[in-house]
């Protein structure tokens, strides 16, 4: 009977804790969160990623002076719309630089800077400048978690 009490207590936990972490899809619907991320954003992203969240010249055929891939645009012209609010926020939060072996980039993550709520408006903004057709898919995928 212990071990099958701790094992429904286990059970309790961890589906709360799944439920409490499945917050997407982020939504450009607040506009708070989306002044919240602008602020965000220029504080911790403008340096690579530029104003208007318009990228660095040339991000797909360039390398900066380290060898390392410039950053892209993350206004709907780049590939970012392509993944989940999932995939998206653990970029943030961790970098491709301790997701990808090997990786040739400077993302290096901001979780030491960027609380998870934190990343959500940085993400609420990006999704503000998408066109309707680049953000209802990405919508879609982060309702399926791909």
């Amino acid at each position: 009977m212990k071990k099958f009490l701790l094992f429904i207590a286990a059970f309790v936990l961890f589906f709360s804790e799944v439920h409490a972490n499945n917050h997407f899809p982020i939504t450009r619907e607040n506009k708070e969160a989306i002044a919240l991320g602008q602020k965000l954003y220029n504080q911790n992203c403008v340096a690579c990623h530029q104003p208007n969240l318009v990228g660095q010249t040339n991000w797909k055929t360039k390398l900066d002076a380290d060898g390392h891939r410039l950053a892209p645009p993350l206004n709907g012209t780049g590939h970012a719309w392509h993944h989940s609010d999932a995939m998206l926020h653990d970029v943030i939060k961790y970098g491709y630089a301790n997701m990808i072996k090997n990786y040739k980039g400077k993302m290096m993550g901001f979780a030491k800077v960027l609380s998870d709520t934190d990343i959500d408006h940085v993400l609420a903004y990006m999704k503000s400048f998408w066109p309707e057709d680049v953000y209802q898919h990405q919508i879609k995928l982060s309702k399926h978690g791909h």
